[in-house]
């Protein structure tokens, strides 16, 4: 028997979430599309490079955990409750393969991460508050902005960074299908004002999680 649960429990396990991601506690339920993908010899530009970009990406995950947390808490169905936790858990794959990828290069996420997740539960607690159509059009919103950002960053890794390459590859086929779920789903039209919010975020977030 599921056990209905509290404002209280949802505050929690919001809470824990929040904390597992920002503390880097993130499992993989699928393989590293980088496993098979061959090492390359890199110049320390290169390098430094292709770690800035994977450390955007990282902190574009950690911002996907936070906006479907925020939206499955505030949903205002139990399906679309379950919808979000789902895209959520397929979400963490892509968290835990960009935290492996900045291991490899020798690199660290963003201390900037707690300001990042803040910022994006606020925006998925506004979306969701305004209904649930209204919260699926936030995610096409979401997603056709992060797959194009994820399409830049195929432009510019290094060509022979194919680890890299293949971990953005497979994370940008994921956010198309994610976004087309959302919209066969019934998602209306993002407002103007969140659609200004969130890119804003986005142009703060890829102008200093690169660095730091």
């Amino acid at each position: 028997m599921n056990r209905h649960h509290t404002p209280l429990d949802q505050f929690i396990c919001s809470a824990d979430k929040a904390l597992r991601v920002l503390a880097g506690v993130a499992s993989a339920s699928r393989p590293t599309p980088a496993a098979h993908a061959a090492d390359a010899e890199m110049t320390e530009k290169e390098h430094k490079h292709s770690a800035g970009l994977m450390r955007v990406n990282h902190v574009g995950e950690v911002m996907a955990q936070a906006l479907y947390n925020s939206q499955a808490r505030f949903a205002k169905s139990e399906n679309m409750r379950q919808a979000f936790q789902h895209a959520s858990r397929e979400e963490e794959d892509h968290l835990a393969w960009t935290a492996q990828r900045l291991s490899e290069l020798g690199s660290q996420p963003s201390v900037l991460n707690p300001l990042f997740y803040a910022g994006a539960y606020a925006l998925g607690t506004a979306a969701a508050l305004v209904g649930d159509k209204q919260s699926l059009g936030f995610v096409v919103e979401t997603e056709a902005q992060v797959e194009a950002h994820l399409a830049s960053h195929l432009d510019r890794l290094p060509p022979q960074d194919a680890k890299s390459r293949a971990i953005v590859e497979q994370m940008r086929v994921d956010e198309i299908a994610h976004g087309k779920a959302a919209q066969d789903m019934g998602a209306t039209s993002t407002p103007l004002p969140i659609k200004l919010a969130m890119k804003g975020m986005s142009k703060l977030m890829t102008s200093t999680a690169y660095y730091i």
